[in-house]
């Protein structure tokens, strides 16, 4: 269970080390003042409303849908196949939830639009949510965790 937890770590900070680097790419952009969008552009409008309902979708549905597979997978009887399915599902989810927050940030540096500062709180809440543990891999599986004494 430890491999697996570091596996689905690894995506976990990729989520975040991708987030830093478009914020980087997005300040130096946003240096030149070549890629901002008016606010009142239908273009700006547009873009704002496909990474808000983006959010709105992405976040319960991936919760939820990640929730109803882990229940499934705890009927497999084969381990490394459980855990094998499980940290599938579990890069799938912080993948859906972490592409809500890059694309938050590169919207933002895009419009200069504080309201997408929102989307990026909302985003980085969810993340945290998805942070995986060797006990939150346990309740989702319904495995009994050995102490190591």
């Amino acid at each position: 269970m430890e491999r697996i937890l570091r596996q689905i770590n690894q995506a976990y900070y990729l989520v975040f080390t991708s987030t830093i680097l478009s914020a980087f790419i997005g300040y130096f952009i946003a240096l030149k003042n070549d890629a901002i969008v008016d606010n009142k552009n239908p273009m700006s409008i547009t873009l704002s409303s496909v990474l808000i309902i983006y959010i709105l979708a992405s976040i319960p549905g991936s919760l939820s849908l990640f929730y109803r597979y882990s229940r499934k997978l705890r009927t497999i009887e084969n381990e490394n196949l459980k855990f094998q399915k499980y940290q599938k599902a579990a890069a799938l989810r912080l993948i859906a939830v972490g592409l809500g927050l890059v694309g938050s940030v590169i919207i933002f540096f895009i419009l200069r639009n504080q309201s997408i500062i929102f989307c990026f709180g909302i985003s980085a809440i969810a993340l945290f949510f998805c942070k995986p543990t060797i006990s939150k891999i346990a309740s989702d599986l319904d495995l009994t965790i050995e102490d190591e004494e």
